[in-house]
């Protein structure tokens, strides 16, 4: 019993980062691959490194989509489209 109660606060701290920091981090890249795996033709994004376009063509072989921007068609990963940043493009303004 007593070798249980040593080892408690090192228990309770793995559920406490658990909990606060891998199960977090897990759910979002759940998000993020829903997100890249959704994505469509006409779709206006926004990369990670911040340049806007709109989606074009995909490429299933390599994950990667062509994004078609004012200097041209550019090609992209998937995972370089930014979720939050193209959610924020894509939802409509609201009315004050």
């Amino acid at each position: 019993m007593e070798n249980l109660t040593s080892f408690l606060p090192f228990i309770l701290m793995f559920v406490v980062v658990y909990f606060f920091m891998i199960a977090p981090q897990m759910k979002r890249a759940k998000q993020e691959k829903k997100f890249a795996a959704e994505l469509k033709r006409g779709d206006r994004v926004i990369t990670k490194s911040g340049m806007h376009g709109k989606v074009v063509d995909f490429n299933d072989k390599d994950a990667s989509c062509v994004i078609e921007t004012l200097a041209g068609k550019i090609k992209f990963d998937r995972s370089a489209i930014s979720m939050e940043m193209s959610k924020k493009l894509n939802e409509p303004e609201k009315v004050k």
